[in-house]
């Protein structure tokens, strides 16, 4: 099979969707033909599609938001492109009372396909402003899907199933897995994978870790250190946050008896609390430990590069975690 990055996976992800539906575009700030997305995520579209299907927008992500849901109502299927997770703050009552009741308070007579993308995640020195998760609050949201790909196979199967998806759903892109460079396999024919489909990545017996976006792949770096020890860890990834698969979490819990959640959001509130609710709420009586979350501290992200890593969750910290229950 090819090997494609996870930016490329995207990329492709797109181009094959536009061109099989023409009521696809995409609309945002510097996505057209002198950036082609703040990380390149769309190069190469601008050119295939004009301006017509890859439409600049001014800073204003309330407005081009508030454009998506009206060409959705419409019969259009808008990719509304905020740049950063930060910024999905300014179209809040576009996100909170509009995109996700439509549907709900017309009776379903209207659909709302409407794609939102955004960089998610830290690790790449790009400061407070640039480089939270927001999963976790936007997990009280009724009426909207999220998707974390940790891989490019998933980025592109997942980002294929948002844009055809007749609901608003947010693709959280990983900052550090786009900008790194990550690779993995990718097939060349067309598939998509289901929302709310969660994936093993390794096969465990003594600990699950659900891991979720960029720190699945610091579940499974840990999962080979502990393998020395002989502590396997079956490393769940959710893929979706909303909506979760709580079955394969909680039939993991109760293989194991032991749960570390591995989260780069702050702990309170986050998407690694609701989880262990769920936990806490379903599978209590399965646990042989307390539940562990490893989060971020309740702060802004700072800058600096030693204090970014500081504040990041990271093998040590979950070692530490799994050693405190076994």
């Amino acid at each position: 099979m090819r090997i494609l990055t996870y930016r490329e996976a995207i990329i492709e992800a797109l181009k094959e969707e536009m061109e099989r539906d023409p009521s696809i575009f995409i609309m945002g700030e510097d996505i057209g033909e002198h950036w082609q997305g703040s990380v390149k995520e769309f190069e190469g579209l601008w050119p295939k599609f004009g301006a017509e299907r890859i439409r600049e927008t001014p800073i204003s992500e309330t407005a081009f938001l508030g454009c998506a849901i009206g060409a959705a109502m419409t019969g259009m299927r808008p990719i509304a492109n905020v740049m950063f997770a930060s910024f999905l703050g300014v179209p809040m009552d576009e996100i909170f009372s509009q995109v996700t009741k439509m549907r709900y308070m017309f009776g379903g007579k209207t659909k709302m396909p409407v794609t939102i993308m955004c960089l998610s995640g830290g690790g790449m020195n790009a400061a407070a402003q640039h480089s939270v998760c927001l999963e976790g609050m936007l997990m009280s949201v009724p009426g909207l899907k999220m998707v974390s790909p940790s891989t490019p196979y998933d980025a592109k199967g997942l980002l294929k199933s948002a844009i055809r998806d007749d609901n608003p759903v947010i693709f959280f892109q990983n900052l550090f897995l786009t900008i790194s460079g990550f690779k993995g396999e990718v097939p060349e024919n067309d598939y998509t994978i289901p929302l709310g489909e969660a994936v093993i990545r390794n096969e465990g017996d003594d600990v699950t870790v659900v891991a979720i976006g960029n720190m699945v792949h610091t579940a499974l770096s840990a999962a080979g250190k502990l393998k020395q020890e002989n502590i396997s860890l079956e490393v769940v990834d959710p893929r979706c946050m909303a909506p979760l698969d709580e079955k394969t979490i909680i039939e993991s819990v109760k293989k194991t008896g032991k749960i570390v959640i591995l989260d780069e959001e702050p702990k309170i509130g986050s998407a690694a609390s609701e989880i262990a609710a769920i936990i806490a709420e379903q599978a209590i009586e399965y646990l042989d430990a307390p539940v562990k979350r490893v989060c971020a501290p309740n702060t802004p992200i700072p800058f600096s590069p030693p204090l970014e890593k500081y504040w990041l969750p990271d093998e040590n910290k979950l070692i530490e975690a799994i050693h405190s229950i076994i």
